[in-house]
Formats: C-alpha cells, sequence, structure tokens
C-alpha cells in the first residue's frame, strides 16, 4: 500500500470523472463489492461476488460510443447492475436509466421460464440534481402498487444517488455510509481523502488505488482527456440550451406581438363597423 500521508493539495483529477469511475471499480474488486453492498443496503457478506462483466482495456483509447456504456455487474452469479457514473444534465436521465434496466431485465435464455429471470437494479450516481423541485441524497425506486404501495416484484429496481446534495443524506443512509461514497467522488484534494481513509478500511483501501490511478500516466492522461470531450460536450449542450432559450423567447415574443395586432385589428374592425352605422344613421336623419 502506498504512503500517502505526505500528499496534500489537489488530487490533479476529478473523481466524478466516468473514465476515472471505471478504473477504480475495476482495478479494486473489494471496492467494487463494498459500494454496492453500501447503494443497496446489504452486508458485505451477503455478497459473494461481483464481476464486471463488461470491463474495458484500461489505457486504452476509447470512441464516444464506449463511453456511454453504462458498467454492467452480476453479483452473486445472479443479480444483474447497470451502474453509471453521469457528470452533465441531459435531461433525459430518466428515460435512459429505464432503457437500462429494460435491457438488463431480458436476460433470460432461450426456452429459460419467466420465473427464472435475473433481478436487474440500474444504480445512477449523477453530478446534478434530477429532480430539483424535491431534491434527495439517495433515492430507491420501485415497481409498486399506487394505492397501497405493494411492490409488484422486487426484481426490479432503479437507484439515484445525488452527489452534489450530500448535505441532504438520512441517518439511513449514514449508517450504511452512503455519504461517505459521494464524499470520496467529490472530494479535491488529498486531504479530503485522507480525512475518508482514517479509521475506515475500505476507503483507505479506495484511496490507495486513486494513488495508483493517479500516478500512472497513462491512465492519468485518458482521464483528463475525457474530461475535455465532457467540457466540450457541456459547452455545446449550453450553446444548446441557451439558443433553445432563446428562441423561445423569441416565440413568447412574437406570440405577444400577434396577440396585440389581432386585437388592434379587432378595436379597427369594431370602429370600422361602429362609423358605418353612424353613417348609415347620418343618412336617414338627412332624409
Amino acid at each position: 500500500m502506498p504512503d500517502i500521508s505526505s500528499l496534500s493539495g489537489p488530487i490533479g483529477i476529478r473523481l466524478v470523472n466516468d473514465y476515472f469511475f471505471r478504473a477504480l471499480l475495476q482495478k479494486n474488486n473489494n471496492v467494487l463489492k463494498a459500494l454496492i453492498a453500501s447503494l443497496l443496503h446489504m452486508d458485505e457478506a451477503d455478497i459473494s461476488s461481483v464481476r464486471i462483466e463488461n470491463e474495458i482495456i484500461l489505457g486504452q483509447d476509447l470512441d464516444e460510443k464506449e463511453f456511454i456504456l453504462d458498467i454492467l455487474v452480476r453479483m452473486n452469479n445472479s443479480t444483474i447492475l447497470n451502474i453509471e457514473m453521469q457528470v452533465i444534465n441531459l435531461h433525459n436521465w430518466v428515460e435512459r436509466s429505464m432503457s437500462y434496466l429494460c435491457r438488463t431485465f431480458d436476460n433470460l435464455d432461450h426456452g429459460e421460464d419467466y420465473t427464472n429471470v435475473r433481478p436487474a437494479i440500474q444504480i445512477g450516481l449523477l453530478d446534478y440534481t434530477l429532480f430539483p423541485e424535491a431534491p434527495e441524497f439517495y433515492a430507491p425506486y420501485y415497481l409498486m402498487n399506487e394505492k397501497t404501495h405493494q411492490k409488484y416484484s422486487d426484481k426490479l429496481r432503479l437507484s439515484v444517488l445525488d452527489l452534489t446534495r450530500i448535505d441532504l443524506a438520512t441517518e439511513e443512509d449514514k449508517l450504511y455510509g452512503i455519504d461517505h461514497w459521494a464524499s470520496l467522488f467529490k472530494a479535491q484534494t488529498w486531504e479530503e481523502l485522507k480525512m475518508l481513509a482514517q479509521d475506515d478500511k475500505i476507503m483507505a483501501d479506495a484511496v490507495s488505488t486513486i494513488y495508483d490511478i493517479t500516478h500512472d500516466s497513462i491512465l492519468r492522461q485518458e482521464i483528463r482527456a475525457r474530461d475535455e470531450r465532457i467540457a466540450i460536450e457541456n459547452h455545446l449542450k449550453n450553446e444548446a440550451d441557451k439558443a433553445r432559450k432563446e428562441t423561445a423567447e423569441a416565440k413568447r415574443e412574437t406570440a405577444i406581438i400577434r396577440q396585440e395586432l389581432e386585437e388592434k385589428n379587432q378595436y379597427i374592425s369594431e370602429q370600422s363597423k361602429r362609423i358605418a352605422e353612424l353613417e348609415e344613421a347620418l343618412k336617414e336623419l338627412q332624409k
């Protein structure tokens, strides 16, 4: 285990970077197992195995199509989990996460009985608030009866972790250490990481792997390249949002002008009708 006691200052990479997230979970199975146990409110002893099904070759360039793939994990050789770190709010996470979940749930082999379908879970670690009108730190969602809240099935589940709202962590969230994981991914300095690693074996293990990743020149380069691509993507998204906002504003202004013109035209029409009536009345008087 590397000695990190002398490290200080900025970490040098963003830990919410999806390439880093992949590298951390691939390089350290104990961290992957502990993270899943925390998010699923499970005892680590009940998780016999976790395996990433769609590993990438770390240090090798990936194209953008591969970057949008979620991390597929098989737990206890049965339950299948989709886990993804999402930094940019593309305003489609609800639909996107459900698509991931449904694809994962369709896991039967040809001719296999429906009762053998493996449980499917989708977990999104978001660096933004999904529902600003109802912010929540950690939210699990199930398919259930609207009136009685009876679960339809335990084999289908969505969870969302808002990394920006650690302040909303409940006592239950803290009991399972979910707030510590969020603090880990949001950390920007070695001082923060060392604080988390104190008296916490799994956090110390995670920080050790973070050290290895940050001191691997190839991985560090890939992570920074990914950050640049994310920055470009975010810039283009902001420009598109700005253009949509300006277009919407222009449409509103056009609608207001059109409404004013219609009201003026109606007024002119009414006045013209009134003038015609007065002229007709004048003619009658002249007769």
